[in-house]
């Protein structure tokens, strides 16, 4: 699956991220958590689909990771996720129209983990913005290791 891009759009004093999301048609994110942060998401554009998974059993290594529900979200409407709730993955499943989302994450955070759906198996991914300010960055290949 294509990456979409993510830029940071305020830092609020390393209190918050508020982050504006652009997926290009058929683009989506990796199973993710969101490092113990609150994580509020807007459709601001087109049609997103959230899948939410079960975090994966420390008693059962190699386990698929299981989806517990799907929604899609259109123009203005508003998700919420933590933790506590479990994993998801966000996904532009349009094949003609792109979309963008707004986030942000109490408190933001660096690190997050990405999760393998075959396997369970979780890696750390250093998070990475493709603008700040409205300034291109450096792109950086992959930030996530084992």
């Amino acid at each position: 699956m294509s990456r979409y891009t993510r830029n940071l759009v305020d830092e609020g004093n390393g209190k918050f991220n508020v982050i504006i999301l652009c997926w290009g048609e058929g683009q989506g994110s990796s199973i993710h958590d969101h490092a113990d942060a609150h994580c509020f998401l807007k459709v601001l554009d087109g049609r997103l689909k959230e899948t939410q998974f079960a975090w994966p059993s420390e008693s059962e290594p190699e386990k698929p990771l299981e989806p517990t529900g799907s929604r899609f979200y259109k123009t203005n409407e508003v998700n919420y996720i933590n933790d506590s709730i479990g994993l998801h993955r966000v996904e532009n499943v349009s094949h003609s129209d792109t979309a963008a989302s707004l986030h942000v994450y109490i408190p933001a955070f660096d690190m997050c983990q990405s999760f393998d759906q075959r396997t369970g198996h979780k890696r750390k991914c250093q998070v990475t913005f493709c603008s700040k300010y409205g300034q291109r960055t450096p792109y950086k290949p992959s930030s996530c290791t084992k």
